[in-house]
C-alpha cells in the first residue's frame, strides 16, 4: 500500500492505462475466441446439412430412375436387332440407337413419338412395301389383336369406328394417363361408347 502510495500522479495514470488495456485486451481475446468457436460450430452445421441434402437429392434421383426394358427393331433400318431402352423412351430413340432409317424406308407408316413398351416389336417397311407384319406389337402376342398401348395413328384407324380424331384422341389419353390397364378403360375416351366398344372388343388387347 505504501508503495503504491509512492508513486507519482504520472505514474499511477500510467498504471491505470495499462491495466485498462489489459483487461480490454483480454476481453477482446475472449469474444473473438467465442466468436470463431460459433463460426466453425455454423460451418460444421452447415456442411451437415449440405450433406444431407445431397444424400436425399441423390436417394429421389435414384428412386425417379426409369426402369429398363427390350425392344426388336426390324426391318429397314441400319443396324436391325434387340435393344434395351428406357422405359420412358420413344419409337424415335429406338430407331436411333439402330443406325436410323436406311434410304428406302417408310417413315410415314410409323408414330416416331409414340411411347416404347417392354417386349415390343417395332418394324419398318420400304416404301411400297405390303407386309403382313405388324408394324408395332408385343413379342409375346400370338394374335393379330391391336394393342390399344402400343399401335401407332395407322394402325387404330384400322378398327372399325376408329377415324383419324378418335385414333388421336387414343393416343392422348395413354400419354396424359398410362397405359391402358383393361380394354374396358378405352371407353373413358369421347366418342367411344358402348356400341362402338362392342365392335372393337374382340380386336384389342392391352399387350
Amino acid at each position: 500500500m505504501k508503495y503504491i502510495q509512492s508513486f507519482t500522479v504520472r505514474e499511477k495514470i500510467l498504471l491505470a492505462i495499462v491495466v485498462v488495456g489489459l483487461g480490454a485486451w483480454l476481453f477482446y481475446h475472449f469474444e473473438s475466441t467465442k466468436a470463431a468457436k460459433e463460426e466453425i460450430l455454423f460451418s460444421m452445421q452447415d456442411y451437415s446439412n449440405n450433406v444431407e441434402s445431397d444424400d436425399l437429392a441423390n436417394q429421389e434421383e435414384t428412386a425417379k430412375e426409369p426402369e429398363l426394358i427390350m425392344v426388336d427393331v426390324k426391318g429397314a433400318v441400319v443396324q436391325p436387332g434387340v435393344y434395351e431402352m428406357k422405359s420412358v423412351s420413344r419409337v424415335k430413340d429406338v430407331i436411333t440407337r439402330a443406325g436410323g432409317f436406311v434410304q428406302d424406308a417408310d417413315q410415314s407408316q410409323l408414330n416416331l413419338a409414340g411411347k416404347v413398351a417392354d417386349e415390343m416389336v417395332i418394324y419398318v417397311p420400304v416404301v411400297g412395301e405390303v407386309s403382313t407384319m405388324p408394324q408395332m406389337g408385343n413379342l409375346s402376342e400370338g394374335t393379330e389383336l391391336i394393342s390399344i398401348n402400343t399401335a401407332d395413328l395407322n394402325e387404330l384407324q384400322e378398327l372399325p369406328g376408329i377415324g383419324p380424331s378418335k385414333a388421336e384422341a387414343i393416343i392422348q389419353y395413354r400419354e396424359e394417363n398410362g397405359a391402358f390397364k383393361a380394354i374396358e378403360e378405352l371407353q373413358n375416351i369421347s366418342g367411344i361408347g358402348e356400341k362402338t366398344f362392342e365392335k372393337l372388343k374382340d380386336l384389342i388387347s392391352i399387350q
